[in-house]
């Protein structure tokens, strides 16, 4: 379980998350939403603790993040930011088998090497593993950091805007795999999304983020209405049922 308790960032004079509260079940995807500026990526290195708390407090399975030792909460939650400088000189294979580090610090075993080119095959690059990080395009680059994560092999994976520079094809795909780390594999996933119709396709649960404020936390299909999405972007948005599936029409 997740509990964010009376969570407040100031930077400088600018209020950016204002007294966020909420708990997230164990299983399941949870998709973190809102406009620009709503303060979801602020929250997203919180609970990553990428950013010292001010105020309030954060936990994995009751493993406080302020307090818990980095090397037993890297055991817990893998985490993928949305500003990650790589080396050029870094092979696509020696970059994912980074994620095994937290277990092996440095003497990894059979287990590490396997976790770690089945990472390579999940995420489609076998075939560019010797290739260094320099070389690759932008998606290439997002998929070898999404299954360094992935290899952590985590009970908590938070992904801040997984689909930056991703194409159609491998979006859908990425959702599809961790749909399916969701379900099959019993991880708890959280991940920061533009694009709330992805959200509508694969999460199970929606939190909005609006002014540094929750402005809505519902089960997904309880989400997907005029009214919610019209609150959360100030904008009309018609919501229509395509196939069984809520989808949002911003686009017009």
């Amino acid at each position: 379980m997740i509990e964010i308790e009376n969570v407040t960032f100031q930077h400088g004079k600018s209020l950016v998350l204002k007294d966020v509260s909420f708990t997230i079940e164990r299983g399941g995807i949870t998709a973190l939403i809102g406009p620009n500026g709503a303060g979801k990526s602020t929250l997203f290195a919180l609970m990553a603790r990428l950013l010292p708390l001010q105020s309030g407090k954060i936990s994995f399975d009751g493993m406080d993040v302020r307090q818990t030792p980095s090397r037993e909460l890297a055991k817990k939650l893998a985490i993928l930011r949305q500003d990650t400088n790589v080396a050029s000189r870094i092979s696509v294979r020696d970059m994912v088998g980074f994620g095994r580090f937290p277990h092996h610090h440095g003497r990894a075993t059979r287990l590490d090497h396997d976790k770690v080119e089945t990472a390579l095959a999940e995420f489609d690059l076998a075939a560019i593993a010797e290739r260094y990080i320099g070389e690759l395009s932008g998606g290439q680059k997002q998929r070898v950091l999404v299954a360094m994560a992935y290899a952590q092999d985590t009970e908590y994976l938070l992904l801040d805007e997984p689909l930056n520079n991703l194409d159609m094809h491998f979006a859908r795909n990425l959702m599809h795999q961790l749909r399916d780390l969701a379900d099959n594999h019993g991880k708890t996933i959280v991940v920061v999304l533009h694009e709330i119709n992805y959200a509508a396709a694969h999460a199970d649960r929606i939190i909005a983020l609006k002014g540094g404020e929750v402005v809505a936390h519902y089960a997904t299909d309880a989400f997907m209405t005029e009214e919610t999405i019209s609150k959360v972007y100030d904008m009309s948005v018609k919501v229509k049922t395509v196939d069984g599936l809520k989808v949002a029409l911003h686009h017009v």
